[in-house]
């Protein structure tokens, strides 16, 4: 399985990087919102993506939105992954057909089972 993982926290992901790869994950990283969406075209796409809320260049919705309304990535299921997401943006990253949302610090289990989840539902 592929993961682009879209965030601009080195360190969150470096460490998401090493714990997806473990598990067999190839795993690409954006840090900002234009390299995100510029990897998510690439082919072959990402089975998921892993999508920060702020980010450099464009927030995580604006990302989130632009990758639904593509034909090359509508179809590619997102989990958001922030630490600061109110009930209002949990509502409109479902509006934009999130897969799901958790919360930073996130735990690397529930990071893999939910980004598998999210990849197996697409396939």
């Amino acid at each position: 399985m592929k993961v682009l993982i879209a965030d601009d926290d080195r360190v969150l992901t470096r460490l998401v990087t090493a714990g997806l790869k473990s598990r067999g994950w190839q795993v690409e990283v954006a840090h900002d919102a234009m390299q995100a969406l510029m990897f998510a075209m690439k082919a072959p796409p990402p089975d998921v993506i892993a999508l920060d809320i702020g980010m450099p260049g464009g927030t995580g919705f604006e990302v989130l939105k632009k990758l639904q309304q593509s034909s090359r990535t509508g179809q590619i299921p997102v989990v958001v992954v922030s630490g600061s997401i109110t009930e209002e943006d949990e509502a409109r990253v479902a509006a934009f057909g999130a897969f799901g949302f958790l919360r930073k610090p996130v735990d690397p289990q529930t990071l893999h089972e939910t980004l598998s989840r999210a990849a197996g539902q697409a396939g």
